[in-house]
């Protein structure tokens, strides 16, 4: 798999990072969770107390930000992050400078690897010419009590109720906002989510062995 690419796009709390990660590791490919980056420029702005909705400071924010980490935290999954992540990510010139951080991490990991991107518009927008395309699919329900479980884990406080009801608003938001919105990319395979893992691991096997 090596020079290859791979995309994992789907919904919010779909599972989209595990299953990028059982791929990179069973293929030995770098992972890249895009989600990551949205969210660390989102503590970024956050603790250079910046107004979310102040997109001027923000855009000049992002003048002086040469590169961000795509390594994985506790403190980036929490749902005030989450929530902050998903706003800035309307944002066009936001968008476009993840996107660019995204092609200048992988182009420097392809030297030595093949690399697997998960996201919302990874294989849609960000890589249309990846090798290979997923896109993951589970039911609203399901993706709601996967994030109040993950929370409880992590110590944060949830209420399902709450969850389900962001999980959908959310999807709304994806699926229609006017940049780079929420489809199946084309030539992506489906990929559902919503049983258990060994299922979905059978899936992956197949997609992976008929490419």
């Amino acid at each position: 798999m090596k020079n290859k690419i791979i995309t994992v796009d789907g919904p919010a709390g779909a599972g989209k990072a595990r299953i990028a990660k059982y791929i990179a590791n069973k293929w030995k490919l770098f992972h890249l969770d895009s989600g990551i980056l949205y969210r660390r420029l989102s503590c970024i702005i956050i603790k250079n107390n910046i107004n979310l909705n102040d997109t001027n400071k923000i855009h000049a924010l992002l003048k002086n930000i040469q590169e961000i980490s795509p390594r994985n935290e506790n403190k980036l999954r929490t749902e005030k992050i989450s929530n902050a992540a998903s706003k800035i990510a309307t944002n066009k010139k936001i968008r476009d400078f993840i996107n660019n951080q995204q092609k200048i991490i992988v182009k420097n990991q392809l030297k030595f690897r093949g690399c697997i991107i998960d996201g919302r518009d990874i294989g849609s927008v960000v890589f249309k010419k990846a090798n290979i395309k997923i896109y993951v699919v589970v039911d609203e329900i399901i993706r709601a009590k996967r994030r109040h479980k993950q929370l409880i884990d992590i110590g944060e406080k949830s209420i399902y109720a709450k969850i389900l009801k962001e999980i959908k608003l959310r999807d709304k938001k994806d699926k229609l906002r006017k940049n780079s919105p929420l489809v199946k990319p084309r030539g992506a395979f489906i990929l559902n989510n919503s049983n258990s893992f060994s299922d979905t691991i059978k899936q992956i096997n197949k997609i992976m062995e008929s490419k």
